[in-house]
């Protein structure tokens, strides 16, 4: 049997800061969107352009550092792969979402002449487990 491959890889703007908290037991969670940019002529030879907004989840270390350095509006490479989940909202409503865990990420913008731009990855959980969801004794991940 074939294996699958859950694999997205994005590079876009940030737009706005990541929110960094941390889950009861002290997990770092950092939330932010990525968006990312398409432009083509339409018959009429007409630019269009549309962009899409993509929800990202970074965890622990990647967290912190996503927190600290990356800044609306910011270039980034994001790596990671694409969870389905959903929950019900403070009225009761199903609400769906899907979002891009990270495990990779990578700053594109500038710093500097002459400075190299640091790569970070993470340490994620095995495919499957969903990182969202929180035990007050423990972790899945």
């Amino acid at each position: 049997m074939a294996r699958s491959v859950n694999k997205v890889i994005l590079v876009g703007n940030l737009g706005k800061d990541p929110e960094l908290r941390y889950t009861n037991s002290g997990v770092a969670v950092a939330t932010f969107s990525i968006a990312t940019n398409e432009a083509w002529k339409d018959p009429e030879g007409n630019l269009q352009e549309r962009t899409q907004w993509h929800n990202i989840v970074a965890w622990r270390k990647l967290a912190e550092i996503c927190g600290e350095y990356l800044k609306k509006g910011a270039k980034v490479y994001a790596e990671g792969r694409l969870q389905h989940r959903n929950y019900d909202d403070k009225n009761g409503v199903k609400r769906y979402v899907t979002e891009v865990v990270l495990d990779e990420m990578v700053m594109l913008d500038s710093r500097g002449a002459g400075g190299s731009q640091p790569e970070y990855h993470s340490q994620a959980a095995p495919s499957g487990q969903d990182q969202s969801a929180e035990k007050s004794d423990d972790l899945p991940f």
